[in-house]
């Protein structure tokens, strides 16, 4: 792999963010016939897929914000001198070639090319048939912002092959992949896992829960739901679970009041049996199928809790280890929640739509990780990178 020169990358950052900006009516023109063709029932696809003028200024200030960002390449992690002599240097050095495999989003094109661009690993984009427009006039951006800077196209590649093709092409890469990432729903992440020859590293399902703890503050506990819930249900890190504490005071008018304003921002509401005493208009549970679910809609479940060891516990058999949340003023017990739930991030009193790279201080994500190895949480440009040792002797042989 060709190192370049952080001088060289940011110069063809600079000229991409011109080219979108110049292009911004045509590559919006190009996502109205995606639009137009979309023909599944499904809100939040359709959500992801829409590229309008904040988005396209969305897309222009991920790369800015790429480009400010060092060069996570060459870093030192450690430097030591043996007693022997032998000195041992390790440095961040990119993967290589990376695959990501993503549904609708055409932004993602834009973010995952500017991040493995930048850590200096070239990428291959298998954007969902619904974004194909979107998709293929990013990528002339893309080309024209390489060739203007004297580098070759490969480096960013949007690829056009249906399934068929895409399982063949992992299974017999024509070159050398060094890191997969499957961003989307269980069926895309197992067809990469059953079919890939190199690491794999999952952006997995969402289906995020939280805890409103017998103490907890009751006004915080319904703003943050109400956000994690409606603020965008297309998102992996919005609400679907919520347990609420039956020991709570006044719980039976908190449960009515909460049913109340979710209703309000039409939300469909479950409830498990116990809950559904009080909510007896909601709809139950249909199976335990549904608590593996995530809804990607203006979809809730309420259930009742009776403590939070057995919350931990329903949480972590349930969860896509995305996020969780606990409702709380005390705490000692928040800090058992957080640190006992499994999940690439835990919060407190806070809403778990923040939950990405931007929000958290990464800047543009490829993904969201659930997987533990190598990085969990949002992908950002540090997050990118592998290591090397490099050793340094004069004739040292091993006795």
């Amino acid at each position: 792999m060709q190192l370049l020169d952080s001088t060289i990358k940011d110069k063809v950052l600079d000229s991409m963010m011109k080219i979108i900006d110049r292009e911004r009516s045509n590559i919006i023109a190009e996502n109205k016939k995606d639009l137009d063709a979309f023909n599944k029932d499904d809100q939040a696809l359709y959500d992801r897929l829409v590229v309008n003028e904040a988005k396209v200024d969305g897309m222009i200030q991920a790369i800015k914000e790429v480009k400010e960002q060092d060069d996570p390449v060459g870093k030192e992690i450690s430097d030591r001198t043996l007693d022997s002599g032998l000195k041992i240097i390790n440095k961040t050095a990119p993967f290589g070639t990376i695959m990501i495999i993503y549904e609708s989003r055409p932004d993602v094109t834009i973010e995952a090319a500017v991040l493995a661009f930048k850590a200096n690993n070239k990428i291959f984009l298998k954007g969902g048939k619904e974004a194909k427009n979107s998709n293929i006039i990013l990528e002339k951006c893309w080309h024209e912002a390489l060739e203007e800077n004297g580098l070759a196209k490969d480096w960013i590649e949007l690829m056009h092959t249906n399934r068929t093709e895409t399982q063949e092409f992992l299974q017999n890469p024509p070159v050398q992949l060094d890191l997969i990432v499957p961003r989307g729903g269980e069926r895309l992440i197992q067809f990469v896992k059953d079919h890939a020859k190199c690491a794999v590293l999952v952006s997995g399902r969402g289906n995020n829960f939280l805890y409103v703890a017998e103490d907890a503050d009751w006004e915080k506990a319904v703003k943050v739901i109400f956000n994690a819930k409606t603020d965008k249900i297309s998102g992996c890190n919005a609400l679907d679970k919520v347990f609420i504490d039956k020991n709570i005071p006044a719980y039976e008018s908190k449960l009515k009041e909460l049913q109340t304003v979710l209703k309000e921002a039409n939300v469909k509401i479950l409830v498990d049996e116990k809950v559904s005493t009080t909510l007896s208009n909601e709809e139950k549970i249909p199976s335990e199928d549904t608590w593996y679910e995530e809804f990607l809609a203006l979809k809730i479940v309420l259930a009742e809790a009776d403590g939070i060891d057995g919350v931990i516990e329903k949480i972590n058999q349930y969860s896509g280890g995305h996020s969780a949340c606990i409702i709380t003023e005390d705490k000692d017990k928040a800090a058992k929640f957080m640190e006992q739930i499994d999940s690439a991030a835990v919060y407190h009193n806070a809403s778990t739509r923040f939950t990405d790279g931007g929000q958290m201080g990464v800047g543009a994500e490829l993904a969201i990780s659930t997987d533990k190895l190598h990085h969990r949480g949002p992908l950002g440009l540090k997050q990118l990178v592998t290591n090397k040792y490099y050793v340094y002797g004069d004739g040292h042989v091993r006795v």
